[in-house]
């Protein structure tokens, strides 16, 4: 399988996209959200992902006509952190052995 590319983490597109845009400090946006400045610094720095709940905050907040969708920004999550597994697993391989179909074993016989 090909390398996928390193998807970015959904916060830099916040902090990078979506806080000029709207022309917003950290303190600001974290203020309208409706939560700590601590807890949306640490998205925006992809130290801490969007939840589900910050998701839904992220669509109040927005609107969906601004590309709010929580479903879009948990998808980002989805995506960046499935980036991070396949970088940990090629670095170190998981050890799983493949399911074996009854039908399969049948036709071995």
């Amino acid at each position: 399988m090909g390398q996928m590319f390193n998807p970015p983490h959904p916060g830099e597109t916040l902090r990078e996209d979506v806080l000029p845009a709207f022309n917003l400090t950290v303190t600001e946006a974290a203020n309208q959200l409706g939560v700590s400045r601590v807890t949306l610094s640490r998205v925006l720095n992809g130290t801490s992902a969007i939840s589900p709940e910050m998701a839904l905050r992220i669509e109040e907040w927005l609107g969906v006509e601004n590309g709010g969708r929580a479903d879009l920004w948990l998808g980002m999550q989805t995506s960046y952190d499935l980036w991070k597994a396949r970088e940990r697993v090629h670095q170190q391989p998981l050890s799983v052995r493949s399911v074996k179909h009854k039908s399969t074993e049948m036709a071995l016989r």
